[in-house]
């Protein structure tokens, strides 16, 4: 079992992530949506957007930080092979980093349920 994140195992290029958005479908989870499609990777890769109206860089990066910590920890209970891109939404930064966590993995939990997987 990996506990680390691979360039590959992440979305970088704003092609994919336009990609993503047109044919991907969108599931919510409190101050988290997630935008769920198939790749041809054959693994979940994870891609994460915060944008200005959450708060200042410090916010945005930590907010950042912990998705990609939940993900590359609880990789292996995402039971889908598709791109994920976690955004997250204006109350996001209120939130202590317990409760990140627990809204993090809710949402994860509930990617394949939720398309079906």
């Amino acid at each position: 079992m990996r506990f680390f994140l691979k360039k590959a195992d992440r979305i970088l290029k704003r092609s994919d992530f336009v990609e993503l958005t047109r044919v991907g479908r969108r599931v919510y989870s409190g101050v988290f949506m997630a935008v769920v499609a198939p790749n041809r990777a054959g693994r979940p890769r994870l891609g994460v957007t915060v944008t200005r109206k959450v708060g200042p860089a410090v916010q945005r990066n930590r907010i950042k930080r912990l998705v990609r910590e939940v993900f590359r920890l609880h990789r292996q209970k995402v039971k889908l092979d598709g791109d994920i891109n976690v955004i997250a939404r204006s109350g996001a930064a209120r939130l202590t980093n317990h409760d990140l966590r627990q809204a993090i993995e809710e949402l994860f939990e509930s990617v394949p349920r939720q398309i079906g997987g």
